[in-house]
């Protein structure tokens, strides 16, 4: 008996239905579902120091291409010199000794090769490594090379929707495409210019034509170069995009990282009203150095101390309602310090101001109304503030 045949019932059925739409879901659903949120500057600079940056290879590619191109067309003599040396050497010895067993001709051929191979791979590797800087700065991190156990056994739903199927495969495919087609384009305009020329080396001397055909190759190599850097900009903003999309946060993710870099808010409410507390036990304290106390008369009084040496603007030392209110009354009668009735800026000061904050601007011209009341009835003058 087989299995679709032991599938007696509707039962059954469902249940194969909801194993296949478990399988659907594992393999296809997206990893980044959720994941709305612009990542925060603590998730790019951990992401920067695991070595996860946004970086383009066709840029790291062009500026190789475009400085070998250069260093090859200024090196050329050398070179064209040393490759005839070599080709010249070997010929004259392939008809005095033992090829096979005369070991003076690899010793030779490494010579050879470094003269006319080094200088350019010099130039590669340099060009190499500022076309990382260029991108990336200077980073060194040993994370991206560390073995991952993990992508052993990679999802394949997530890989091939990736691969083949998304964005990112379809810009690779058209960036591919455009620059195949570019390249072509590039080398049948050069080599149609110089058509004539081209046809003209038959009858030419071996030297004329070399330098010929070796001038179109560079011109067109240099031409190649230039045009893949200019490309490979375009990559590189689609790589930086694509990077900030890898590194999007959900809402859950950012309140917990910024628990975790600026403390839990219900930590830092409490922190505030703890010291609230021991500023409102010591702001009687304070009453005495005040230079007014604003009053409603009666349900309200905020005591404001101005010293414009060390202060930006008028600061609450002490504040209170009803018999708190009669209480800094009391001291401030104790203490000369004057009481100036203004109703309206006294309810406004004490819900919006806490004790020890300096006065919202919107508050300014009002308070120096006030203060220059202190000037009149005392004539001395409040925090640099004359009638």
């Amino acid at each position: 008996m087989t299995y679709l045949e032991s599938l007696r019932s509707r039962d059954d059925w469902a249940d194969l239905g909801s194993i296949a739409d478990q399988i659907h879901i594992q393999w296809f659903a997206a990893e980044d579902e959720g994941r709305t949120e612009e990542p925060t500057e603590q998730k790019i600079r951990k992401a920067r120091e695991e070595g996860k940056v946004a970086k383009s290879q066709d840029v790291t590619s062009s500026i190789i291409l475009l400085f070998s191109v250069i260093a090859l067309l200024l090196l050329a003599r050398y070179m064209l010199g040393n490759s005839v040396e070599m080709l010249s050497y070997f010929l004259r010895r392939s008809t005095e000794s033992n090829v096979i067993y005369d070991g003076t001709l690899m010793s030779a051929f490494y010579n050879y090769f470094i003269r006319l191979a080094l200088p350019i791979a010099l130039v590669a590797f340099a060009a190499a490594i500022m076309g990382n800087v260029v991108q990336v700065g200077f980073l060194f991190s040993t994370k991206p090379i560390q073995p991952d156990f993990q992508r052993i056994a990679p999802k394949f739903g997530k890989f091939f929707q990736r691969a083949f199927f998304g964005t990112e495969a379809l810009f690779n495919l058209a960036k591919s495409l455009g620059k195949v087609l570019l390249i072509v384009v590039l080398g049948i305009i050069n080599v149609a210019f110089r058509l004539n020329e081209i046809a003209s080396t038959i009858n030419a001397p071996f030297m004329q034509s070399f330098s010929l055909v070796a001038e179109i190759a560079f011109n067109m190599l240099l031409q190649t170069a230039i045009l893949l850097l200019v490309l490979s900009i375009f990559d590189y903003l689609f790589q930086r995009k694509q990077h900030i999309e890898s590194l999007k946060m959900t809402r859950q993710e950012v309140k917990e990282e910024r628990k975790t870099y600026e403390g839990d808010p219900l930590v830092k409410n409490r922190m505030r009203q703890r010291m609230n507390e021991l500023l409102s036990r010591n702001m009687l304290q304070n009453v005495p150095r005040a230079d007014v106390v604003v009053t409603n008369p009666t349900h309200f009084a905020i005591a404001l101390e101005y010293d414009r040496l060390t202060m930006e603007a008028p600061t609450v030392v002490a504040k209170g309602q009803d018999n708190m209110a009669a209480r800094i009354r009391e001291i401030a009668a104790e203490a000369n310090v004057p009481l100036v009735e203004n109703k309206p800026l006294a309810r406004a000061l004490y819900a919006e101001v806490e004790i020890g904050d300096a006065i919202p601007a919107k508050f300014y011209e009002a308070v120096v109304i006030v203060l220059k009341q202190v000037f009149k009835l005392t004539g001395r003058p409040v925090g640099g503030l004359y009638g």
